[in-house]
């Protein structure tokens, strides 16, 4: 059977391409994962906040959670575990204090600078046996695939994965 004929119609679990997927996460990310708890003392999920963070900071921890991939459980721990870390500030909007907006200390970039470009790394070496134009290819079947999956699910409607997503 031809990989293409694999793919439409799988036959074992090894042709399924989610547990395809899942195989290359479960044996590099625990590469990211040791390197954050080993190194910084911040978990996977607490990295993930982190990321996000660095790219839109002040934003409220409901909108977090949508960019994280999070139930608010879940972000509500990981922003309280990081406030106590020093890595993250909440602040109340001056005009209702109810609503907080969560953003990055000073040592939380510091944090993000120095791990960001590690899992960069990890990145590379991962995807070094392939040319720039294969690289180049699999991030735009990557797109879409994120695309294709989007349309199947358009509410974003999804279950917290038992562990984190990758990182």
């Amino acid at each position: 059977m031809s990989d293409d004929d694999q793919l439409q119609q799988p036959q074992h679990q090894d042709d399924l391409l989610l547990y395809r997927l899942y195989r290359i996460h479960a044996t590099a990310g625990p590469l990211v994962v040791r390197m954050c708890e080993r190194d910084y003392g911040i978990t996977r999920r607490e990295w993930r906040v982190l990321s996000c963070l660095a790219d839109v900071e002040g934003v409220q921890s409901s909108e977090l959670a949508v960019r994280a991939m999070l139930d608010r459980a879940r972000i509500s721990r990981a922003i309280t575990s990081l406030t106590d870390k020093g890595l993250v500030r909440r602040e109340p909007k001056p005009s209702d204090r109810r609503e907080v907006h969560v953003f990055l200390t000073e040592q939380g970039r510091r944090v993000y600078g120095e791990v960001f470009p590690r899992i960069a790394a990890i990145q590379r070496d991962l995807l070094s046996p392939f040319s720039g134009e294969e690289r180049r290819q699999f991030s735009n079947h990557l797109a879409r695939l994120q695309a294709s999956a989007t349309r199947m699910n358009p509410g974003g409607d999804w279950l917290p994965p038992l562990e984190d997503a990758p990182g």
